[in-house]
């Protein structure tokens, strides 16, 4: 039977050296601990907290992810296409995300604030009402994305194909709006 861990905190722990239990984390929070490369697979975190955090190259096949925060956070080359569907919602608050991919992830109204996202993949992804406020999406692709009513009016970098996404009532701002327009390789003046 895998444990249950309810309530707790972790501080400072290396699961580079030792394997992180397997079970159930409900209200859990997280501060320093270096998770590169751990096997987060069938692992389920409810409420949980993740604060300056190592996770880049987690596994995450099959884990379960239900409104966890993720703050000032390493999470380089993160698959979180192989999470749970079911319930996931999470959030980040100034993380390096770049190099992850939410391949067909149905995460509406997610909240990623002051992040790197920079070559993450969001293609065949459902991303309607989220925000991307200062956020840097630096080649980051979007194919056949979901965005309506997203915001990213104060987000940077990102260059999105009107004619291959959903973009209805998305929100952008000047002079970033130009990145709605890259793929048709136009010179524009001031």
């Amino acid at each position: 039977m895998e444990k249950e861990f309810i309530d707790q905190t972790f501080e400072k722990q290396d699961y580079k050296v030792n394997p992180f239990p397997k079970g159930e984390y409900d209200g859990c929070i997280f501060n320093n601990c270096d998770f590169a490369e751990a096997n987060f697979s069938d692992i389920i975190f409810v409420d949980c907290e993740f604060n300056t955090c190592n996770l880049s190259l987690v596994k995450l096949i099959k884990t379960t992810f239900r409104d966890v925060k993720f703050k000032d956070c390493k999470m380089l080359g993160i698959r979180f296409d192989a999470c749970s569907e079911f319930g996931l919602a999470f959030s980040f608050e100034n993380c390096i995300v770049n190099h992850s991919s939410f391949y067909q992830a149905k995460i509406k109204k997610t909240i990623f604030s002051n992040s790197q996202l920079q070559e993450a993949d969001f293609t065949d992804c459902d991303i309607a009402g989220s925000s991307f406020d200062g956020c840097d999406l630096m080649n980051a692709t979007f194919e056949n994305t979901n965005i309506e009513k997203a915001d990213f009016s104060k987000a940077r970098n990102y260059s999105i194909d009107p004619e291959i996404n959903k973009i209805k009532k998305a929100k952008f701002s000047l002079p970033e709006i130009i990145g709605l327009l890259n793929k048709y390789d136009i010179d524009i003046v001031k």
